[in-house]
């Protein structure tokens, strides 16, 4: 190998290595958050059910979106809370409460309301979050 290959494959080699973290860090899985959310100190999202914008959960079948999440309730006392982003090409989800399912519009995917592949092209489920209530507050973390 020529010198002048060698030290050219070795920039490009070494300018890889140090972009590398930089572009596989950009997709984290945190939260989404906007710029209404109510932080709490664990780093959690807060949903206040008081708020109007969330009367749909008073109701056992309502849902609501709360930055990159759905929040359904599906009993008197439980909530469920679910990434939005769909698994296959990263679509935005909707809940469907006449079928109660989460269909995707771009390939058909559908999801039921735990968040698992009811049918593809997606292959793996919706990103679940832990619900806790308090009152008329509810934490997703």
């Amino acid at each position: 190998m020529e010198r002048r290959k060698f030290f050219r494959n070795f920039a490009v080699g070494g300018s890889l290595l140090l972009t590398a973290p930089v572009i596989f860090n950009s997709c984290s899985d945190d939260l989404t958050e906007d710029d209404n959310n109510n932080n709490n100190n664990t780093g959690g999202i807060t949903v206040d059910l008081t708020d109007p914008d969330y009367a749909a959960l008073k109701t056992v079948g309502g849902f609501a979106y709360k930055g990159d999440i759905i929040i359904i309730r599906s009993t008197e006392t439980v909530y469920i809370a679910l990434s939005k982003v769909c698994t296959h090409l990263q679509c935005t989800v909707t809940y469907s409460s006449s079928s109660k399912d989460i269909p995707c519009p771009c390939h058909g995917s559908k999801f039921n309301t735990e968040g698992a592949v009811l049918n593809g092209p997606a292959a793996s489920p919706l990103k679940k979050y832990d619900v806790k209530q308090n009152g008329n507050t509810l934490t997703i973390s």
